[in-house]
């Protein structure tokens, strides 16, 4: 547990910059409402909470009031081609009522060679987005490997209106890690140097206070000391939670 003053400020920001997360096969409607219940403390509250779509109802009657988000994903967890569908499932969750959807870029088809996929895929999801809710492009960068195709992915999410790009799904081998995470904010930079705004989730293996804090820190020496917030920097995580709540 933290002891000191300093690092009770850290893990309450880290809280503040939390998209807690429950994404398993057999959540439940009392999955979401106990997510829920914690994502709202004494010790504060969580940027948003990230659930399957068929769940929007319940958390939106949870949460009411708190000022947590309500982040679904699509396209997830497979990031199909399906660029069609992809847009169809997010103007759903729009419809029900999300604020931010975290859509997994179709990153075999870049794989293959096949950058319009791609683009196409996140310019249909930021249409379906509208001007109220928040999109967010998963590069399931494990799997991408290259840090030329990782640049390459963020680039085409940039392009296609991405307001986040996201490291991974959490669900394949490697998640995070801070060579991806590096690579993604140097376009992010580019992006912002051209007047674009665009956010970092980091997701995927992020367990602990100190991982967390790897990464936060990698952001602020990119854009400066106290430079996130949860405009722009989020951490997705389910077992952060605990640490977190015990050291604020």
């Amino acid at each position: 547990m933290l002891n000191n003053e300093a690092d009770r400020a850290l893990a309450a920001r880290l809280l503040a910059l939390m998209d807690l997360t429950s994404l398993h096969l057999d959540d439940d409607a009392a999955t979401v409402r106990a997510l829920a219940a914690l994502a709202c403390s004494k010790a504060g509250r969580v940027a948003a909470v990230c659930i399957w779509p068929r769940f929007i109802a319940v958390a939106r009657d949870s949460l009411r009031g708190t000022g947590v988000a309500i982040s679904v994903v699509a396209n997830f967890p497979e990031g199909t081609d399906a660029a069609e569908l992809a847009a169809a499932e997010t103007a759903a969750a729009v419809a029900e009522g999300a604020d931010e959807v975290d859509v997994v870029f179709p990153y075999r088809a870049l794989l293959r060679g096949n950058a319009a996929t791609g683009l196409n895929l996140v310019r249909g999801c930021r249409a379906a987005c509208g001007q109220r809710v928040l999109l967010k492009v998963i590069l399931e960068t494990g799997q991408l490997g290259s840090a030329e195709h990782i640049r390459q992915a963020a680039e085409l999410a940039v392009e296609g209106g991405a307001h986040f790009l996201k490291t991974s799904t959490g669900k394949t081998q490697p998640g995070a890690t801070l060579a991806a995470a590096a690579m993604m904010l140097e376009v992010i930079a580019a992006a912002r140097a051209r007047g674009i705004a665009v956010g970092l989730k980091v997701s995927g293996g992020v367990r602990t206070i100190a991982d967390a804090q790897s990464y936060l820190q990698l952001y602020e020496h990119r854009f400066g000391a106290g430079s996130a917030n949860a405009t722009n920097f989020r951490i997705g995580a389910s077992s952060l939670i605990n640490p977190l709540l015990a050291a604020v």
